[in-house]
């Protein structure tokens, strides 16, 4: 059987860390899925678009974990092809850099029939011509994309119809966002009509559906969640791991995928991600389906208001509360901030209006689903909210950055309490998902 054959740019990816934190130099760009293959004992190929400099490490790395063959598909130039990350570890909108693109220029290389011999390909669109790069493949070839930050529109991938596996989305891609993130009808219908076979949206810790188009089933794979060392790649795991084992069966093989993706998020040293993937591998899909997970599809989040109980003020320094906020937007979540729904007093207000603005934000609170607390400074309106909240049986998470708050009545009522905020994200995803699954 011929290898799967992974297309898209080699880049080089420089994680920024925080300080006291190592920093991290290493390839990108399809490298991430071809660790994905190499883990799972899946050949392939890759053709690839770099830089000339890139080539020959390129090579050199790619020959070592498992790649049956390196054609150069494309030059790039302009640009270094260099990918600044900041901070991984970052749960909002996550920052990446890519130098000097708006200079970027790809030139697609003469191969030839180099190409040709391919059936089953994987392609991460970039800075290339996919109109171009279809004359390259034989009639025969069948398609599979993973679309991110590349594609703002799916008509580029008309030259394909009647070739297309499966296409995999992302909630996080400009693409979904613009067309998908309200109602997913509406790109399942842009989809249906390119002819693909599934549809794999990636939900980030909510977990991902896969919609087999040719019979009408969707599939809901549940995150692991757990702490995240390494976010950057995840996502081209799965595509790769799923799209080389998508023989049997795609529910079978998204499964699979999702697994080697955990796996990925866990660790950046290649070995100990082999080591963990062929572990996983032993377990049949049957007991993967047993471990469970969280499953919180991302059109279903906005229907549980989250109260923010946190000194929210203006004139008080709050990054914390700030980058939690964002987190939360990025997340789809729906942020009840009573500060900013009912007024923020100015010192000196009478009792009657005190006591006006704590019945508002009390009823705000009663229509919320969970509060998510932020108590700075031991801010005494922010634990009364949430003395409140668990009186009330309400799911209380708690993020305390600067650790002032650890106390038996707070660490203790809280369905989650972490002074790291990328903890209390997974504890929401567990609470809010407990929540909608008990309405199914």
């Amino acid at each position: 059987m011929l290898p799967l054959l992974l297309v898209g740019e080699i880049i080089v990816d420089f994680t920024a860390a925080r300080p006291g934190a190592e920093c991290k130099l290493r390839l990108g760009g399809i490298i991430h899925a071809a660790r994905g293959l190499w883990a799972s004992s899946i050949d392939y190929a890759v053709a690839a678009v770099c830089p000339h400099y890139v080539f020959d490490q390129a090579e050199q790395y790619l020959n070592a974990h498992g790649c049956h063959e390196f054609v150069w598909l494309g030059e790039v130039t302009g640009s270094p092809g260099v990918m600044v990350i900041i901070d991984p570890t970052e749960v909002a909108d996550q920052g990446y850099e890519d130098l000097l693109r708006g200079e970027k220029k790809i030139t697609i290389n003469e191969i030839g029939k180099s190409l040709d011999a391919y059936r089953e390909v994987l392609i991460f669109p970039g800075g290339f011509d996919l109109a171009q790069l279809r004359s390259v493949f034989s009639s025969q070839a069948r398609f599979s994309f993973d679309i991110a930050y590349d594609t703002e529109d799916l008509s580029v991938l008309a030259p394909f119809v009647g070739s297309i596996n499966a296409i995999v989305i992302s909630t996080s891609s400009p693409l979904f966002m613009r067309v998908g993130s309200e109602n997913i009808d509406a790109m399942l219908a842009l989809i249906e009509k390119l002819g693909a076979d599934v549809f794999l949206l990636k939900e980030n810790r909510g977990g991902s559906r896969l919609f087999n188009l040719s019979n009408g089933s969707v599939e809901a794979i549940p995150a692991q969640l757990s702490v995240t060392v390494n976010s950057v790649g995840v996502g081209d795991v799965y595509s790769a791991v799923m799209v080389g084992l998508s023989g049997s069966s795609w529910e079978d093989a998204a499964w699979r995928g999702a697994s080697a993706a955990t796996v990925y998020s866990q660790t950046t040293y290649p070995d100990d991600f082999k080591r963990d993937v062929e572990r996983s591998l032993k377990l049949s899909v049957d007991e993967l389906r047993d471990l469970g997970g969280t499953v919180l599809p991302w059109h279903a989040r906005r229907s549980f208001s989250i109260y923010l109980a946190a000194p929210d003020f203006s004139y008080i320094d709050k990054p914390e509360i700030d980058r939690a906020i964002d987190a939360l937007k990025y997340h789809n979540f729906y942020v009840r901030r009573p500060v900013e729904e009912n007024g923020e007093l100015p010192l000196g207000s009478s009792d009657a209006v005190l006591a006006q603005t704590f019945a508002k934000d009390l009823g705000i609170l009663a229509e919320c689903a969970l509060v998510f607390a932020i108590p700075l400074n031991r801010d005494p309106g922010s634990l009364i909210e949430m003395g409140y909240a668990m009186a009330r049986k309400q799911p209380v998470i708690t993020f305390d950055p600067r650790s002032e708050n650890h106390n038996t009545m707070v660490a203790g009522g809280s369905a989650c309490y972490s002074d790291n905020l990328d903890q209390c994200l997974n504890g929401l995803y567990d609470a809010v998902s407990k929540l909608w699954m008990a309405q199914q």
